[in-house]
């Protein structure tokens, strides 16, 4: 972890841009909003990696301010700021546990509850409720599914950047 703390607002600066340049690229390209959102939510990892945890905590707050700002209240700016944005702050704290099953059904809990809450806040501001063909349980099971591979992909990411940079 960086000390010196201009150091720190350096990369706490270039994390935060780089965030808010992920979430436009959601917005502005037709497929892959996932992705971005994915590649939006990495850079609270790497600050908390580099930098720690409260500056992990100030690029959320800033990325999501500055993509408020430039994107708007959409879609993409609610997923960030319920899920993707605090969830590299609250798996950092989840794996401290250090028993795994126990973390994957703390995550999950967070997950559906971000779910829950962002289905709620899409269905009121944004759009009418979504209209399912297929059977709610299946796309219940799916979405876990989805859930999973994104997390250990991220885990996958933290473990090959510690392990490069010796953090």
């Amino acid at each position: 972890m960086l000390l010196n703390k201009s150091k720190a607002v350096a990369y706490g600066g270039i994390l935060t841009a780089l965030g808010v340049i992920f979430i436009y690229l959601g917005t502005i390209l037709a497929y892959n909003k996932l992705a971005m959102l994915f590649f939006a939510s990495l850079m609270i990892p790497i600050g908390i990696l580099l930098i720690g945890t409260k500056y992990g905590i100030y690029i959320y707050i800033s990325t999501l301010i500055l993509s408020l700002l430039l994107v708007g209240f959409r879609e993409i700016t609610l997923s960030y700021m319920i899920f993707f944005g605090p969830y590299g702050i609250i798996k950092n704290y989840i794996e401290k546990i250090g028993k795994t099953p126990f973390e994957i059904i703390l995550k999950l809990l967070y997950f559906n509850l971000a779910l829950f809450i962002s289905y709620k806040i899409y269905g009121l501001f944004i759009s009418t409720p979504i209209n399912m063909q297929m059977p709610i349980m299946q796309i219940f099971i799916f979405i876990q599914l989805v859930f999973l591979v994104l997390d250990y992909a991220m885990t996958l990411f933290i473990y090959k950047f510690r392990k490069k940079y010796k953090t």
